[in-house]
Formats: structure tokens, sequence, C-alpha cells
């Protein structure tokens, strides 16, 4: 290896390490469910985000398998080329009517959505107005565009509206794109998404919503954009398939011009193989499942907020989430790294989350129950963070 090479990891990841912010991870022996086996021992899962239980649904997994005996296990080729299979076809046409949009596009993360989205449209002579708590994938794709990002206060209406005045009247700009979660996954806030449309509006600006954690738990699972009945509104739907969905996979939905301009632009879409058949055929299943019941949703929601009551009536610091994501704020990381594995020791996986994904002195241990949760699994979690809390002086 590199003498340089072999310095600059050496150090950085020492230094890491002794700022507590080095993440280990930890193999599950298994399906990813309400319980996993990690290191020989089962525990109550509050780190997944499979919302709906429906990564394990055994109805998904025989389409699957079904699909994998008639398609094979990959789709061959890039979708421009012979890659796209009527099952994506399919799944598309599916995912349209989910987000109630003229058309929809599929890649093959919720990460490519926006790295290929974004620049796709975007570019040099533009300017993106970005809430300051968005996802990394996010972040990204907004440097991979070359437009200038102009970040605001997350959820301040007031400073983007501000900062959506100076963009549009500067002159310098040939468009302007407003670009906000759906749902802020480490606080579990809800974007204020009728205010920012009308601040569009007003401006004239591109409007672009990831819903990766929306799609499947907000609006009736409906998501975000559907919860404040803005479909004819937001120019872009972006959504993940690998959380609520409970597979892999990622889609933007919108206008028919706008998929017919990604599907010849945006690069992800032109050079990486299609979505595995199984994959396809459990996602379309698993979107029409959302579509027909609120059955898991509604269990989702019972789950969260049981959750929310029993750690906030112990006294723990559990912010101002809005959905069933449920964060337990420690501050210091080592601490919340600390935290963490005592709760590993005592049975519950849920794990930490320190620097660089929140800010430094922000370190938490974010839950995310599902439908899949039993109260009785809850009540566990909640006497082992009981333990825990007053172990470590959290709580009194």
């Amino acid at each position: 290896m590199s003498h340089v090479l072999n310095n600059f990891l050496s150090e950085n990841l020492n230094e890491l390490k002794s700022q507590g912010l080095y993440n280990e991870i930890e193999p599950v022996d298994g399906p990813n469910g309400a319980k996993i086996s990690v290191k020989g021992s089962e525990l109550i899962n509050l780190s997944s985000n499979n919302y709906l239980g429906l990564a394990t649904n055994p109805e998904l997994k025989q389409i699957a398998k079904e699909a994998v005996d008639k398609y094979g296990v990959g789709a061959g080729a890039v979708r421009t080329i012979n890659g796209t299979l009527d099952l994506h076809v399919k799944l598309e046409q599916k995912l349209a009517e989910f987000k109630g949009t003229e058309a929809a596009i599929s890649y093959q993360s919720g990460f490519n959505c926006n790295m290929a989205a974004i620049s796709a449209v975007m570019d040099k002579n533009d300017a993106i107005l970005s809430d300051q708590l968005n996802h990394a994938s996010i972040i990204d794709g907004c440097r991979l565009s070359r437009a200038k990002i102009i970040a605001f206060n997350h959820s301040d209406m007031d400073d983007l509206r501000a900062k959506a005045k100076a963009a549009t009247e500067s002159g310098q700009y040939n468009k302007v794109m407003v670009i906000t979660d759906g749902v802020f996954s480490m606080d579990g806030d809800i974007a204020k998404l009728p205010e920012i449309v009308a601040i569009a509006k007003e401006f004239d600006l591109i409007t672009y919503v990831d819903d990766a954690h929306g799609s499947g738990v907000t609006g009736k699972g409906k998501g975000t954009v559907k919860q404040f009945g803005l479909e004819k509104e937001i120019d872009f739907q972006i959504g993940t398939l690998s959380k609520a969905i409970g597979v892999v996979g990622g889609y933007v939905a919108g206008k028919q011009d706008l998929i017919d301009w990604l599907k010849v632009r945006s690069r992800p879409f032109l050079f990486s193989t299609a979505l595995p058949p199984g994959d396809v055929a459990a996602i379309t299943a698993a979107v029409q499942i959302i579509i027909d019941s609120t059955e898991l949703h509604d269990k989702l929601w019972d789950n969260g907020d049981y959750l929310k009551a029993g750690l906030a009536k112990l006294g723990f610091d559990i912010g101002a989430s809005e959905t069933p994501i449920t964060p337990c704020i420690i501050g210091d990381e080592k601490l919340t790294q600390t935290f963490s594995k005592r709760l590993f020791e005592e049975g519950v996986y849920a794990k930490s989350i320190v620097f660089p994904t929140v800010p430094k002195g922000a370190g938490r241990v974010r839950n995310m129950p599902t439908a899949a949760h039993t109260k009785e699994m809850l009540d566990e979690a909640i006497a082992a963070y009981e333990k825990v809390g007053k172990e470590l002086g959290v709580i009194k």
C-alpha cells in the first residue's frame, strides 16, 4: 500500500475511534424483521427502515421466486438496450398510479434517483434552494449538477422566501429549484409542503420532494405529497423502494415529459443494469398492497405512538417527530455509542446515530418501530431503555 494512503487511513480511523464517531457494522444472521439475530443473540430490532414489515412478507417472497424462475436472476442489460422487461413497464405504471402522476421511472436505489434526476435537469447556469437538513444523496445530487447551491434554514419559510426572491430576481440563473425531504429521517419531522408550493408558485420555482421516509408511511401510505393533496403541484416526487416497500431501488414520479427526459438524460438509467426481475415483481406487488389497504400503515402508526409515549413518560428527549421515527436524543457522541451498546446487551438493537449523519453534540439512538412489532416487544424495549437510561444518567 502507498505510504501516503496508509498514513491517511491510519490517522483518520484512529481519530474517528477516539471521538466515538467510528461506526462498527454487525452482520445480521437471517431476515431483517421485528426481531433479528446478531452475533448469536436474538434482539428486538428498532433500527430497520422496513416500516411495514414487507421485506419478509411470505406472499412477496413467493412472487419474487416465481419471477426468478420465469425471467432469471438479472435483467441482463441497461434499460435503453434490452434490459427493459415487461415487469419494469408494469412497475412504473403502478408507481405512477401510487403517486398520482402521469408517469414514473425506476432506478437501482433511492440514492441513484437524486444523483440522476437533479443533474439531468439542473446545470451550472441554475440555482438550487436546498433545506439545510436534506439527505446526503440530495446534497451529492446537487453538487453533481454544478448548479449554485443555496441552503435555507431547516423548514424556515421566511428564509426560503427571501432566498427564492433573491435568486430569481438576480438575473443570474436560468432555472431555480427548491428541494426538500418529505420526512426528515433523523428527527421525523415533515416538510411544510403547502408553504413551499406557495413560495414556488410566487417565484416560478421547480419543486422537488424526496419522500423516501414518507412513501408508505404518511398520507395513509401514499406519501407526504398526497397527505397535503399536492400531487399536481410537485414537479418531482422521489421515492425509495427499500424502506416501506421492503425491497430495493428508487423512483421518480411526475409529468410524462419529465420522465421521458430522464430516460434519455439521467446517467444511472442509461449506464446501469436494470433492477432484477425478482425484485421488480415483489416491488409491484408490495405497492399494490399499500394501495389496497391501510392496515399495515395503521399498525405502524399505532406502534410508533405507543413507543413514543413510553419513552417520553420515562423522561427521554424524543425531539419533535411527527412520524413513527422516534429519536432518543442523548448529545455526547461517546455516551450515545455506549448507550446503544448497552441496549444491545439488554436485547434491543437500536443503532446510535452520530456526526457526520447528525451535527456534533446531537447524537441520538434512532428508533424505527414497524408494523411487524408487537406491543410485548415494545414493552421489552421500553424496559431496557429505562434500565440503561438510569444506569448511564440519561434519565433520573
